[in-house]
């Protein structure tokens, strides 16, 4: 299946130029001739694959910052917004939309990121999750340092051996004095694990199952080893206040702890020789599918980066309480509602099936096919807690290789049309709508009855 076409001329321009490049220096730097760099510049020609890795490894930039008018819709998607009645009596006409997305692609964002925050309400800047979600993303999921400290240690413990349980608890034995006791429930009735340091003992409740019991142990050795580290990336996270700073440092030590029990070179040699087989992935590290999903959003190691995928993780009223878009270009799961028609929602009555899914975003330019895979998964990982689904998502172009999509089709036009929520989906006579499209005029023929309760005119 051939690869949508990349037309991204002016962020190319603007990379060059805060380079200070001229075009003969930023084309030898890409292989490519200075005559084709201003085709591309000039969106004449389409980036290739061979471009686009170049201006990855040579720049270090995010793949997605390549598709910008994706993350708000193309043409249509900002055709749409500037079609709402504030801008009416404007007479903004897609040709003009067009040439503001080829020419200002950021000030094209900014509007369509005010736009939206205005129609859905978002929390205060310096909200503590809001604060470190952010952080996350600027680091685009991944701590280089953390991870190359995580392998060593992981080889230093020879932790390919089978059981990483015990290996874990020698190593807090052996260099902290710390001893590993599971406890009864009723001695740990408000918590899952909690250092005693009175006692010497990092004590686990019995609820854990193995993997989480691995995991908390992980964390510990990340908490004990890596404590500087992690200090001065929170120290130096853009970030607003302590909550902040606590909530990132609490990623950064799962980082390392998915780090350690997934060692990124023989990880991802395991992704590529199963095809990012879910299955195999959980039994051969011993992790649970939520570590394993966080794990796979992270793999951007320079010279030896992974497949780009996103991750989340939802409730049963649809919200979000992990959010991962790492090197992934799927903005559309920054939205604060998901589309009903989407499997994530049918993955709570499903428990333990991976329900694998290939969707399209409705009602914006032609934006490809992404392949999404759901699981019910317990909250804390102990039998009884809360029940929510993780989902992993991956581009359909990307996927023809991955395990999952043996057998389906991952052509856009079989793709189930999924929506960004109700208020902004323009998909007519969509029998799961419960509300009416913003920036819509609704129509009642009186003659008949739609199969929604809500039928709207185009403008």
């Amino acid at each position: 299946m051939a690869q949508r076409a990349i037309f991204a001329g002016p962020q190319v321009r603007r990379l060059r130029r805060k380079a200070e490049l001229t075009q003969s220096a930023m084309a030898a730097r890409l292989g490519i001739s200075p005559t084709y760099l201003t085709l591309i510049e000039r969106n004449q020609r389409p980036l290739t694959a061979r471009v686009v890795m170049g201006l990855v490894e040579e720049f270090g930039i995010d793949p997605a910052a390549l598709k910008e008018d994706e993350a708000i819709g193309g043409v249509g998607g900002l055709a749409r917004r500037l079609a709402d009645d504030r801008f009416r009596d404007l007479g903004v006409d897609r040709e003009e939309v067009s040439e503001f997305l080829a020419t200002a692609p950021n000030a094209a964002a900014a509007f369509a990121r005010l736009y939206d925050g205005g129609e859905r309400g978002v929390l205060p800047e310096d909200d503590p999750l809001s604060a470190s979600r952010r952080e996350i993303e600027r680091w685009r999921n991944h701590f280089a340092d953390l991870d190359h400290a995580a392998e060593a240690l992981a080889d230093q413990m020879r932790l390919s051996r089978g059981d990483i349980g015990s290996a874990l608890a020698e190593r807090l034995r052996e260099h902290h004095q710390l001893s590993v006791r599971i406890l009864p429930q009723e001695v740990l009735p408000d918590a899952l694990s909690r250092l005693d340091l009175h006692a010497r003992q990092i004590q686990l409740s019995e609820l854990l199952p193995p993997a989480s019991r691995n995991f908390h142990l992980a964390v510990q050795l990340g908490q004990l080893e890596q404590r500087e580290m992690i200090a001065t990336l929170a120290q130096g996270a853009r970030l607003p206040d302590e909550a902040a700073r606590a909530l990132f440092r609490r990623h950064l030590e799962g980082y390392f702890a998915a780090a350690l029990l997934m060692p990124y070179g023989r990880f991802l040699r395991a992704c590529e020789a199963t095809g990012y087989d879910l299955v195999i992935l959980e039994r051969r590290f011993a992790v649970s599918f939520e570590q394993l999903a966080h794990r796979l959003t992270t793999l951007q190691r320079v010279g030896r980066r992974g497949l780009p995928f996103f991750m989340i993780r939802i409730d049963r009223a649809g919200q979000f309480s992990k959010r991962f878009v790492g090197a992934s270009s799927a903005r559309f799961v920054a939205q604060d509602v998901t589309c009903p028609l989407w499997d994530v929602h049918r993955a709570f009555e499903r428990a333990g099936e991976t329900l694998v899914q290939l969707v399209a975003l409705e009602g914006e330019d032609e934006t490809g096919a992404w392949l999404t895979l759901a699981r019910s998964v317990e909250g804390s990982g102990a039998p009884g807690s809360s029940r929510f689904v993780v989902a992993l998502g991956i581009e359909a172009v990307l996927a023809n290789e991955l395990a999952h999509s043996r057998g389906l089709s991952l052509r856009p036009q079989d793709a189930q049309p999924i929506g960004p929520g109700c208020a902004r989906c323009l998909r007519e006579g969509c029998a799961q709508r419960s509300l009416p499209p913003g920036g819509r005029r609704l129509a009642f023929p009186p003659m008949q009855r739609g199969r929604t309760p809500f039928d709207f005119a185009d403008r």
